[in-house]
């Protein structure tokens, strides 16, 4: 299943665009904001953004306000990316997973640490897929640490 991101929002393909980062295969398994973000940021750049949702779609998705039925802050924040809908938890969506990593350079994630692991995708997992992989992992407190279990956004981490 793919999910689609709007009519109004343009892909590389549709533009013909090109960048620094032509060429360059990102896989992202991020939500709401500071994932997507850096997601954005390759895809503005050139770079071919895979993203990756659950079946139920990301929570931004939701997100108002909206035009056509679409949510204004997830189309700006996935804008120029492709998408596919898996479930992490499901051994054949992982699998679907594993071969897509095959074929990128990079992989984004913006889950608490731990939940990687936790769903069989652990870096020594996805450096057997690709071992040239590089993995950029995204999280409010850091990959370890007294608070790195817990989620935030921005404002929390400011108001810290």
């Amino acid at each position: 299943m793919t999910w689609p991101i709007g009519a109004h929002v343009l892909s590389n393909e549709k533009t013909g665009c090109t960048g620094p980062l032509a060429g360059l295969r990102v896989l992202e398994l991020c939500q709401v904001a500071a994932g997507p973000f850096c997601g954005m940021l390759f895809a503005d750049l050139g770079a071919d953004v895979i993203k990756v949702e659950t079946p139920a779609g990301d929570s931004m998705r939701e997100w108002p306000p909206f035009n056509n039925g679409y949510s204004e802050n997830f189309a700006s924040l996935n804008r120029s990316k492709r998408s596919i809908a898996l479930n992490l938890k499901a051994p054949e969506d992982r699998d679907i997973l594993l071969a897509l990593v095959r074929d990128c350079d990079i992989l984004l994630e913006n889950n608490r640490p731990g939940v990687m692991n936790r769903l069989g995708l652990s870096y020594e997992t996805l450096s057997k897929a690709n071992p040239a992989l590089v993995l950029c992992s995204i999280s409010a407190y850091g990959q370890s640490g007294p608070r790195s279990h817990e989620g935030g956004f921005d404002l929390t981490i400011q108001g810290v």
